[in-house]
Formats: C-alpha cells, structure tokens, sequence
C-alpha cells in the first residue's frame, strides 16, 4: 500500500464530550426504570407523566431529540405477563407519547417498537419497555453509522420543558 490510500483510510475524529457521562457512569445493580419512579424528582428523572400502570420518561441517551420510552411500574420482561389494564395503559400511553412529539416537533413519522430480550436488542432486558423514536426526513445520515456519533439538536431539559408544556395543555383540554 502507498502513501495515497493511508489518507483514505485514516479513522476521522468526531468529538462528543457529553458521552462521557454514560461512559463514566457507575453502573446501579438496580433497574433504572424500577428506580426513576422512585427518586421523587419527575423532572430530574425525565418522567413526564405517570398513570396507574405504566409511566412515560424520556430517553436518557437518545437516539433522537425528544425519545422517548413508556414502562410499566412493575419490573417484568415479559410482554405476556401484562394485565389487560396494564397494556391498555400501555399502549394508551404510547398513542400520548406519539402526540405529545407531533405537537412539540412536528416529526415526519416514528420507531415505535419493544425489543425482548437481550438477543433482540434490549438493553435493559429485565424491564420491559416500548421505545418511541421521532424521524424526520434525512436525520438518518452517517453519523450514527460510520461516526458512531448522533447529533442531538436540542437538550434534555429543554426538550422536557417543551414536552411538559404541551402535556399540561392536552391534559387541561380533556
């Protein structure tokens, strides 16, 4: 190989400080969707709006701006295990969470989806949860896949305020 295709080759560097914050993390043996409802701070964590069940909370590390994830209160990774209430609530809960974006974003579509067991992608694989992931035309770009970087255009408190808000107005009109 030549001095040529070094060049072509040579790894680019895309700097994305706030990684490290999940890298350093230390790693809680507990589950974090059985904890964050306790912590007693909805906001700090991310929790937008709780029923009887089921809870809605924003993605921590997003794959998007505005990611968000519904989880029942109890812990269980199995989907057959949910009460009809309980899915119900669910399923209620992402058709809120769907809204909530639309009125907040305005998102061309979503990824709407579980992921049971490890195998098939979760990673929290104790706790079942549903993703809620906005798109927009062209956000699939390559950064994710060959910089190993997203690119988040806006931040997670911002973002909560803005969804909290919009939350606040459905609720008040029902």
């Amino acid at each position: 190989m030549n001095d040529d295709h070094v060049g072509k080759w040579q790894m680019e560097r895309l700097w994305a400080p706030w990684r490290i914050e999940y890298i350093r993390q230390v790693r809680d043996l507990d589950c974090v969707l059985c904890t964050a409802p306790e912590r007693g701070d909805d906001e700090q964590a991310l929790i937008l709006h709780r029923g009887t069940s089921n809870y809605i909370i924003m993605n921590r590390y997003p794959y998007s701006p505005g990611h968000l994830m519904v989880a029942p209160y109890r812990h269980t990774a199995e989907l057959d295990e949910f009460t009809d209430e309980e899915c119900l609530e669910h399923v209620g809960f992402v058709r809120l969470a769907t809204r909530l974006l639309k009125d907040v974003s305005g998102p061309g579509g979503f990824n709407i989806g579980l992921n049971l067991g490890r195998i098939a992608g979760a990673g929290l694989d104790q706790h079942l949860h549903t993703h809620i992931v906005p798109r927009w035309q062209g956000d699939a770009n390559f950064m994710p896949v060959i910089g190993q970087t997203r690119v988040m255009s806006d931040s997670l408190p911002s973002m909560y305020a803005k969804l909290q808000k919009a939350l606040d107005e459905r609720l008040a009109q029902s």
